[in-house]
């Protein structure tokens, strides 16, 4: 595991295919970080699927409401069309790269429609750039990340054991 400079703006994703790291960028969209933050302290985003995978392109997950693989409202025919029970969040879109290990925000046609589902690049994707909001960097882990069962939706979908911000996490 890479060294965590910043555990207030680190989070710690443990997948059904292994660990990842991400690194926080409060500086570049502090309302989605305090936001992915506060569902990660919640626990909300422990045991939601990874409903949408496009080989070459992004892993996406986040879908609290109808990802939630143990959650009363769990549909997988339905994951990815949920959020969660807090409000969208205003844009925060800047002029970072949607580079490989890019975490950012999935949103609707609305500009100011993101809430909780998000999707890491597996590549470059740099004609997202300025669409949707970047949030954080995988710094370890891409490996586990590349390994995630593809599919558009995945039948028997890799998931998030659990994601927890570094600092709450037990060593």
């Amino acid at each position: 595991m890479a060294e965590i400079k910043d555990p207030e703006n680190t989070l710690i994703m443990e997948t059904t295919k292994g660990q990842v790291t991400i690194e926080l960028l409060p500086d570049l969209a502090p309302g989605h970080v305090a936001r992915i933050k506060e569902l990660a302290r919640e626990g909300a985003y422990d045991g939601v699927v990874f409903h949408r995978v496009i080989d070459g392109f992004m892993a996406q997950t986040g879908d609290v409401k109808f990802g939630k693989s143990d959650g009363s409202s769990f549909d997988p025919r339905r994951a990815g069309m949920g959020g969660s029970d807090k409000p969208n969040l205003k844009s925060e879109f800047s002029n970072m790269n949607h580079a490989r290990g890019t975490c950012s925000m999935a949103r609707s046609q609305d500009p100011h429609s993101a809430n909780s589902q998000f999707f890491i690049c597996f590549d470059d994707a740099g004609f997202l750039n300025r669409q949707y909001t970047v949030w954080g960097q995988v710094t370890s882990g891409m490996d586990n990340v590349d390994k995630i069962k593809r599919g558009e939706p995945v039948i028997d979908p890799d998931k998030i054991v659990s994601m927890k911000v570094a600092a709450d996490a037990k060593a």
